[in-house]
């Protein structure tokens, strides 16, 4: 659909007195020459046609309004019709330079129409007679850089003009190009992760390892620069949205740019790869994590939003823009964002353990719906969700048996797995109830959640029915979590079980070559280092609960420790006889023994947290254990913004050397599977 010139001269009301020069305090796409005067670096980056919002904030002086504006690429006004030469179906496809397709523009002013679930709200601190102007889903097909410009008029006829940049980085013809991606996120997992785990998983001779994690086999490798927009630290929002929309996000936000209105729906929108590549090649796409499904990182691959946190409104999203991002595969905890809950209450809490609610809950403003082709969303905390994905043609699996079941014809034609209210248990415990221990499993209230491993087995046999190929995106989610409880031996262990479901992608890329795979992470947690081993045996180690730092053996005084392996891929205890010992560099207070905890610490998004798990990490094994001091405030460690290891296996992987910025590895990506290898 093109959209039709629009009048300048429309009138949006009056508005309140404020003193302030005219200025355009925000302009979107964000870039280096709108905040500095630079040309670089090129902050705002896309492939051919890939749709992106433009916005501004702008402040008339006091006493105007703004009553009309225009956006201009390469001096083009672009919020008006098609340049000459445009046909009717080269809407998306045809490389004519700018497009314009469906894109539709719209003004935020501070006392103006409501819209969005908290209405067209602006920021504190703007002047009331501030407005948001914006074109939604602008694209563009030249490869190059290019200048942007806002030009808003005010009611006092004057112009204020604001200009940035951004690049449409152009596609090579390389050849073959990949059907399937299979992106391995270990939430967290940094150098010493891998390190660990392999230590425990392998052992050494000799200063010689015994074998190879799955993920150290993948042949090629680089690093990567995990900055957000807004900070050297990063959480796991951008730190994985950065990866499949190839721009920064800031903190707390996925898919979205931050703008000056309070609604969380409402941000302008980068499209995603799993979007992208729906859009252009019909691809799938699939997510499966070990945690909640409204969690940073899943809802990081086709959710726009930004407040990570709102997941009544990130759950419906999924299923409400499916057709936009092929969603096809959706697996992990948080049944309790799915449940129906009339109430509008979580206190007290449901006893069906739903938490929807309407106050996390979306609705959309009209031009992101008629600019993007989307659903306006809804209200609607009484929302039934899981029967609406099974209405859609969705197989449903409440549990393992049930997810195996669903397989016993062959597999369905699109899968929804909700294993737990909230994040799944983590494998040292799921490990633990398959070999007859099941107190935390069934103080969970979930005894029987299936293995990473299986999952992303299961996600793979749906995904390949479509011959057009998919997206997969298998998040080990507690890596991160257990490295901010600083619980040494469950996060060990969510490494081990991340690289079992690894080796099923990698077997997967080997029968089929048409297949890139790459492991990595969204940033690191914790500041995690292997910092030696203890010096004496277990039992001792038990029976000297305050022993604290005079145990730590370093340098030869570590040695080479041993843990033995069970035939079910997993150690068969982790508390050995000069275990592995991991200190920490961005760790709060905790209380140490080096020894693991029966319970995981409290899991603050469970609706029915087990009595049993120890409040924090600043009271877990106080009376047992030697205090250790921190370096960062609170009862939690916290993210890093240390580079992380990147591995790569498959057609294409040898774009995945040196050291690269996480928002290169969409280009990398997007070259493979659209220009070729």
């Amino acid at each position: 659909m093109r959209i039709s010139r629009l009048a300048l001269g429309t009138a949006l009301g009056l508005l309140a007195f404020s003193a302030h020069a005219a200025t355009v305090s925000r302009l979107t796409p964000p870039s280096e020459l709108f905040a500095s005067g630079a040309v670089d670096p090129v902050i705002s980056r896309f492939l051919p046609g890939q749709r992106f919002d433009l916005q501004a904030t702008v402040r008339p002086d006091a006493g105007e309004t703004v009553v009309g504006f225009q956006f201009l690429v390469d001096g083009v006004w672009v919020n008006g019709p098609l340049p000459v030469g445009g046909g009717p179906n080269d809407a998306r496809l045809a490389r004519n330079g700018l497009v314009t397709e469906t894109g539709a523009a719209e003004t935020c002013i501070r006392e103006g129409k409501t819209t969005g679930a908290s209405g067209c709200v602006l920021s504190a601190g703007l002047p009331s007679n501030a407005a948001v102007v914006s074109f939604r889903a602008y694209s563009n097909y030249t490869a190059g850089v290019h200048e942007f410009k806002v030009v808003a008029r005010t009611s006092g006829g004057r112009a204020i003009t604001a200009t940035g940049n951004f690049e449409i980085v152009g596609l090579a013809d390389g050849g073959r190009t990949a059907k399937n991606i299979i992106i391995m996120l270990g939430d967290g997992m940094g150098a010493a992760h891998r390190t660990a785990a392999r230590v425990m998983a392998k052992g050494y001779a000799q200063g010689k390892a015994r074998g190879k994690l799955a993920m150290d086999t993948f042949p090629v490798s680089g690093q990567v620069m995990t900055a957000s927009l807004n900070s050297i630290v990063t959480d796991s929002a951008p730190g994985m949205a950065n990866y499949v929309s190839g721009n920064k996000a800031a903190n707390n936000e996925e898919g979205v740019w931050p703008d000056d209105t309070l609604a969380a729906f409402d941000n302008p929108r980068i499209e995603y790869l799993s979007e992208y590549l729906h859009m252009l090649q019909g691809k799938s796409l699939g997510v499966v994590t070990t945690s909640d499904v409204f969690d940073a990182t899943p809802a990081a691959n086709a959710v726009h939003t930004a407040l990570r946190g709102n997941g009544t409104g990130i759950v419906d999203q999924f299923l409400d823009e499916r057709n936009k991002t092929g969603l096809t595969v959706l697996m992990g905890g948080g049944r309790k964002w799915f449940l129906p809950n009339p109430s509008n209450s979580t206190s007290p809490q449901p006893t069906n353990g739903s938490q929807r609610a309407a106050r996390n809950d979306y609705v959309l403003p009209s031009d992101i719906v008629s600019g993007w082709g989307v659903a306006p969303g809804k209200l609607d905390p009484e929302r039934d969700l899981i029967a609406d994905f099974i209405g859609a043609g969705f197989a449903y699996a409440p549990d393992n048996t049930a997810l195996n079941a669903a397989f016993s014809r062959g597999a369905p034609d699109k899968l929804l797995g909700l294993f737990s209210y909230s994040n799944m248990n983590v494998s040292y415990d799921k490990i633990a109830a398959r070999r007859g221990n099941r107190e935390v499993v069934d103080a969970f209230g979930f005894p029987d959640q299936p293995m990473l491993e299986d999952m992303t087995d299961k996600a793979l046999q749906v995904l390949a029915r479509n011959p057009k190929g998919f997206v997969l995106t298998v998040e080990g989610a507690s890596i991160d979590k257990q490295a901010h409880l600083m619980d040494t031996d469950r996060w060990i262990h969510e490494v081990i079980e991340f690289d079992r479901a690894v080796a099923v992608a990698q077997r997967f890329a080997e029968k089929n070559p048409d297949t890139i795979v790459i492991v990595t992470a969204d940033h690191e947690c914790s500041g995690a280092a292997i910092i030696g081993a203890s010096t004496v045996s277990a039992a001792q180690l038990a029976a000297d609960r305050l022993a604290g730092k005079n145990v730590v053996g370093l340098y030869e005084a570590a040695k080479f420790p041993r843990y033995a392996m069970a035939a079910d891929g997993y150690p068969e205890t982790t508390n050995v006889d000069n275990k592995m010992l991991i200190g920490y560099g961005a760790n709060a207070d905790r209380y140490e023994n080096w020894l693991p905890s029966r319970f995981p610490t409290r899991d603050s998004q469970q609706p029915f947290p087990p009595a049993q798990s120890p409040a924090n990490p600043n009271v877990r094994n106080k009376d047992e254990g030697a205090l250790i001091t921190g370096q960062v405030a609170g009862d939690q460690a916290a993210h890093t913004g240390s580079d992380i290891p990147l591995s790569a296996y498959g057609l294409g992987a040898s774009h995945f050397t040196g050291t690269f910025d996480n928002t290169d590895v969409f280009f990398k990506l997007g070259q493979i599977a659209v220009g070729g290898e």
